[in-house]
């Protein structure tokens, strides 16, 4: 009955907005009915782990059908198959996939058994493990590796009992199941991912600022990754040091096409529960374990991917003014990324060491694109002499002043700041993108149009009035290294134009007005009193 149910709800690619909206809708509504009181931000991982594992239960068993029914094997279906049957192909599938999964603990299988299932508890960490376990020892053993951490099936959040928490799981597993999110046979995988996408915004909504620590929206995310792939149809990899839940990174398949990252998509993230749901949200898009490399971990302390740089694309949306050692640990300054600006930015804000990381690991020909905090385009100190390095050695390409009010947990009006190595001009180009936005619900968003309009003039760096200025180097250093849009693109004076000399005129009309009333007021008033 289920499958039968799915089938006919399916929602192809080409799905209307409408219909997509309505999905969210209901896949909104059945993560809010499902926590009960379980806050949000907390049961979170309990529908994206959920969605994950139907996910993979699904891409798995359409690649295995696929690949014995090409072979000649018609009717055949892994889901049906006998788990000491389906054995011969582990290895195989391990190798090209990155995991496995037995046929008896497909999402499909598991789900239709949950209702007679007092243990289901125990058969979900049983089959979770199972997943892990599968991938060790094999080079997709670092992706696959903690995947499910953060879906504790024995919490006592989801119910004081077993019985109550088995009771939650089974309504987790229908819920999931019965969304329509279509079969791999209809090419149908973007739901998936546009569904994942969906709900890590809205949790990162509700959540306030810590939700928007991992969550970059959408139009941000599209507007980064083609500033930094303008005239490009490819590029090697893309990097993201700070890669949140991986939404930036993943731009890059939608704005390229992912076969056009020809050699992956790399991030650092330093947050366990967010990195594991950057991996998840890697294999909800559709991008193989050989085609992403995240790590976990501190990347200004510890960064991973030494080996990996230098990177074509560089995007990201780094914590604001966070601690970092700074100055105190007497090893960064001889470090490579930091040594060149003589010195290191503040311990208590780290946006410019972030900065200088990913200048440093940028490629030659590449572009990065870092959305940073308003501050450090015009703070004195440390910062104004890492500023004085970035002008002095030509590496601001564009400065784009953006809309307040963008992102979640902060109404701040942030910037983007695009570094270049090869640059045909000594120049900076500043945009003041402030006013490019649409107010939807409680927040501010950048349309499509919008995204345009500051492409267009990120890409045709000519001057418009109140809009962009192209400015010298040498005119930035005789500014004390200030970049702030505003000290360079003067803001349009709206106020209504008036002409003094006609306002005086029309004074004096009316005062002269005035006094022949008063006149013809007082004679009247004088007969009337005349007439008494």
């Amino acid at each position: 009955m289920r499958e039968q149910h799915d089938e006919e709800t399916t929602l192809t690619p080409t799905t209307s907005q409408a219909q997509r909206a309505e999905l969210h809708k209901t896949i909104w509504r059945i993560a809010n009915d499902l926590r009960g009181s379980v806050d949000g931000w907390d049961f979170k991982s309990y529908v994206l782990g959920i969605l994950f594992y139907r996910y993979i239960s699904e891409n798995l068993a359409a690649y295995i059908d696929a690949g014995e029914r090409e072979a000649g094997n018609p009717d055949f279906d892994y889901r049906r198959l006998p788990d000491r049957e389906a054995e011969f192909g582990r290895k195989e599938t391990v190798a090209e996939k990155g995991f496995y999964i037995a046929p008896s603990d497909l999402f499909a299988n598991v789900r239709e058994r949950a209702p007679r299932d007092a243990n289901l508890n125990e058969t979900l960490a049983r089959v979770f493990g199972n997943i892990q376990a599968s991938a060790m020892g094999a080079d997709s053993e670092d992706d696959i590796k903690g995947l499910f951490d953060d879906l504790d099936v024995n919490s006592s959040k989801l119910g004081p009992t077993v019985a109550k928490r088995n009771e939650k799981l089974v309504k987790l597993l229908d819920a999931i199941g019965d969304l329509p999110l279509g079969g791999f046979q209809d090419n149908s995988i973007d739901l998936f991912g546009d569904a994942y996408e969906y709900l890590m915004q809205m949790y990162a909504s509700q959540a306030g600022k810590s939700g928007g620590e991992y969550y970059t929206p959408q139009e941000v995310s599209e507007l980064l990754a083609r500033i930094t792939v303008v005239g490009k149809t490819s590029v090697n990899k893309v990097y993201d040091p700070a890669c949140g839940s991986g939404s930036l990174l993943l731009k890059f398949a939608k704005v390229l096409g992912k076969d056009n990252v020809r050699q992956g998509f790399y991030g650092q993230e330093i947050n366990l529960t967010t990195y594991n749901l950057a991996r998840i949200n890697m294999f909800l898009h559709d991008v193989n374990y050989e085609k992403f490399n995240l790590a976990h971990g501190d990347t200004l302390l510890d960064p991973a991917h030494w080996d990996d740089e230098p990177f074509e694309a560089i995007v990201s949306n780094p914590p604001y003014s966070i601690k970092w050692d700074g100055d105190a640990n007497p090893l960064l300054i001889n470090d490579p990324r930091f040594a060149p600006a003589g010195v290191l930015a503040p311990k208590s804000k780290a946006d410019l060491a972030f900065t200088m990381h990913m200048l440093s690991w940028l490629a030659v020909d590449g572009t990065a694109a870092i959305v940073e905090f308003p501050g450090v385009l015009y703070r004195g100190g440390a910062e104004a002499k890492i500023r004085k390095y970035l002008i002095d050695n030509n590496y601001v390409d564009t400065v784009i002043q953006l809309p307040p009010d963008l992102f979640f947990g902060t109404t701040i009006a942030t910037c983007i700041i695009v570094l270049k190595k090869s640059r045909a001009d000594n120049a900076v180009q500043f945009i003041d993108a402030s006013a490019q936005f649409i107010r939807v619900g409680n927040k501010n968003r950048l349309d499509e149009p919008h995204r345009d309009v500051i492409l267009q003039a990120f890409t045709d760096r000519t001057d418009v009035d109140h809009f962009t200025k192209l400015v010298p180097n040498d005119e930035i250093a005789a500014n004390g290294y200030n970049i702030a849009v505003s000290s360079y693109v003067e803001q349009e004076d709206t106020r209504e134009t008036v002409d003094i000399t006609a306002l005086n005129a029309e004074i004096a009309r009316i005062v002269t007005r005035q006094a022949e009333l008063r006149t013809q007021i007082d004679a009247i008033v004088a007969d009337l009193e005349g007439a008494k």
